[in-house]
């Protein structure tokens, strides 16, 4: 199901983003003229102070490191006065709240309110820099300075990030000074609404959301219907619900003009008035500075009837969804937007042909609209040159998990997965080995340490039993049970089936159920076997594309580590000591001095001994939770 939403009066959301009120642009020179202006009134050779104010470092206190640098500006003998200004997520989750200072790009880490007074002092009005909040390089040691020389962006290619920690998503004025909305323009000014279409397919830009489909392609498909039909409409799927993935979130926060860009010009290709954002509830945020966007485009005249005085008339509407998984999948989301339970349908047809409301539609998700304005600014000669053959453009990761630098990544197509992990994402922590990588979240698939130098493209990946999806990438090291790692994203989307079709609502639990039993220490043999028949079922027999995913990762992970389910089921071992049914600790004898810590911290007093006596174990009363294993200061306790 879902929440219509609609924009609070214009005043009121002035009041809140801090904004004045602009007259309405009654045609194209107006746009341009008022465009021409912002832009030369653009510098960031000035003075400038940018807090990344986005949802994780929110969670880590941006609001009050903002609040604290306004306030000590204040009342500080600056000898330029300079903006202080919020901006969406730059990608460096690791170390946020992240604050760079202009023009010379000056980056701090992990910023503390109690840090503002210091640099205010010591490198706003001192001009000093203060090295304990600079990043530090794991592998040199050295300071530094510059936010562009970090270790973390000099491999990225930042095209639809790019001015997410630049601007301050919540004035549109910002972004059009640094180009925006010039390639609506130039679509109502220059092109035809083939010609869009046929600028997208020349390219090479393919769905974001999964699939990979040419955008081009489908857009053409729709057009064709819309006209038959002389109705239609377009949707962005905003709704991220993969664990561990935060892309589309972020755009929206730091940027929600790139995607409502996006929209107008696909609007215009395939001459519908209407459009849709279905976003996640849970994303307040992302929603707020969407909203805020869609009415300062529609008081500028960049949204609306008549748009600009060409003729063209486009509305957007945003609705909630309640955090359904598979309403993320374009037929459910459809039926959620129409009212209904969000379930899906089968296809054909697909939605080209008979989507929203029975008519032609086109649903794409935050990232393929925001990249469409690149496409008509750049050229798409210019566009296609980044990526491979068959995959073109960047793509934009969520990389978190066992590694180093979690955050937001943008990188050309072609990328190799070991270049992300090490020299994007810094390595895995510790220095320990790399395992695998879970791609295209819960109904991805797994990459192994033996394809670490794999091209990030979509046929590469799919060649290995892996998929592009959304951008989701969690990183696991040698302490991962890739067993239980299986059994984690098959709960998640056991859990999250909608349970309209029998292969996926009873094959993911039996597989999910069998996946439990092993771990728990009582597989038996045939189980591998049966999770790659209900596997192959599954797979061959859903509803929809998100049952027919869902195994992926059980069959990904048996076909690259299926020595690791054959311990647990024969050897009745976990090789990388998670599974808590096929684990035991004992006391070695030589190193154990009888202090007698274990002892005390053990909750299920499973452990006895005298003091300054060797212990034991009783491994019937033993709960498995590793407590003796982390107090115990002489390595004493064993782990088989």
């Amino acid at each position: 199901m879902n929440q219509p939403i609609h924009s609070p009066q214009p005043a009121l959301q002035a009041a809140e983003s801090g904004e004045r009120f602009v007259a309405r642009l009654q045609d194209i020179a107006s746009f341009q003229r008022w465009q021409a202006e912002l832009a030369q009134a653009w510098d960031e050779s000035q003075p400038c102070v940018k807090v990344c104010d986005g949802t994780g470092c929110r969670a880590l206190g941006s609001q009050k490191v903002l609040a604290g640098l306004r306030n000590a500006c204040q009342q500080a003998s600056l000898p330029i006065p300079l903006e202080i200004v919020g901006t969406g997520c730059p990608g460096f989750c690791e170390c946020g709240p992240l604050l760079t200072i202009y023009p010379q790009k000056i980056s701090y880490q992990k910023i503390k309110p109690q840090d503002v007074k210091e640099i205010v002092e010591r490198t706003l009005v001192g001009g000093e820099i203060v090295e304990r909040l600079l990043y530090t390089d794991p592998l040199t040691g050295e300071h530094i300075h510059r936010e562009p020389d970090l270790p973390f962006y000099r491999k990225q290619m930042r095209q639809v990030l790019d001015f997410n920690g630049r601007i301050d998503p919540t004035r549109i004025e910002n972004y059009v000074a640094l180009g925006g909305y010039q390639s609506l323009v130039k679509a109502l000014s220059q092109m035809e609404p083939e010609q869009v279409i046929t600028e997208v397919k020349a390219a090479g830009l393919r769905g974001r959301g999964g699939a990979g489909f040419s955008t081009g392609l489908k857009w053409e498909i729709a057009r064709q219907n819309i006209r038959k039909a002389n109705l239609g409409y377009i949707i962005c799927n905003a709704d991220e619900g993969d664990p561990g993935a935060f892309m589309d979130r972020s755009v929206m926060e730091g940027n929600p003009h790139s995607v409502i860009e996006g929209m107008l010009i696909g609007a215009y290709a395939l001459g519908v008035q209407d459009g849709y954002v279905y976003i996640r509830a849970e994303y307040p945020l992302a929603v707020k500075n969407l909203l805020i966007a869609i009415r300062q485009a529609e008081e500028n005249g960049l949204m609306g009837e008549n748009i600009l005085g060409t003729g063209f008339s486009f509305h957007l509407n945003v609705r909630l969804g309640a955090g359904a998984f598979v309403c993320g999948e374009e037929t459910a989301l459809m039926a959620s937007l129409e009212g209904r339970i969000g379930e899906p349908r089968p296809r054909p047809p697909y939605p080209s042909e008979s989507g929203l409301w029975g008519q032609p539609t086109v649903i794409n998700n935050v990232e393929t609209w925001a990249n469409v304005p690149i496409i008509l600014r750049r050229g798409s000669a210019a566009y296609a040159q980044v990526g491979t053959a068959k995959s073109k453009g960047t793509k934009i990761f969520s990389v978190v998990g066992k590694i180093n630098n979690t955050g937001l990544v943008e990188v050309p197509m072609g990328i190799t997965l070991r270049e992300i992990v090490e020299d994007i994402g810094g390595g895995i922590p510790g220095g320990k080995p790399f395992k695998a990588a879970q791609l295209g979240g819960p109904s991805g698939g797994c990459i192994p340490a033996e394809h670490l130098d794999v091209s990030i493209d979509y046929e590469s990946l799919g060649a290995l039993g892996a998929i592009m999806g959304s951008g989701g990438m969690v990183v696991a090291d040698e302490d991962t049970c890739m067993v239980d790692f299986a059994r984690y994203f098959m709960k998640f989307t056991q859990e999250e089936s909608c349970g309209k079709c029998v292969p996926c609502r009873v094959g993911t639990k039996a597989m999910l159920a069998t996946l439990e039993r092993i771990c728990a220490g009582y597989g038996k043999p045939g189980d591998i076997d049966y999770l790659l028949e209900m596997g192959q079922h599954v797979k061959d027999s859903s509803l929809c594309g998100l049952g027919q995913t869902s195994p992926n990762p059980v069959l990904s992970t048996l076909r690259y580590f299926r020595r690791e389910y054959e311990a647990h089921i024969y050897e009745h071992r976990c090789p990388a000591h998670v599974c808590k049914g096929l684990i035991t600790f004992a006391v070695i004898e030589e190193l154990c001095t009888g202090c007698m810590v274990c002892l005390r911290n053990c909750p299920s007093q499973a452990i006895s001994g005298a003091k300054q006596q060797v212990h034991t174990i009783d491994p019937d009363m033993c709960n498995r939770c590793g407590m003796c294993l982390s107090v115990c200061k002489f390595n004493a306790i064993s782990v088989n």
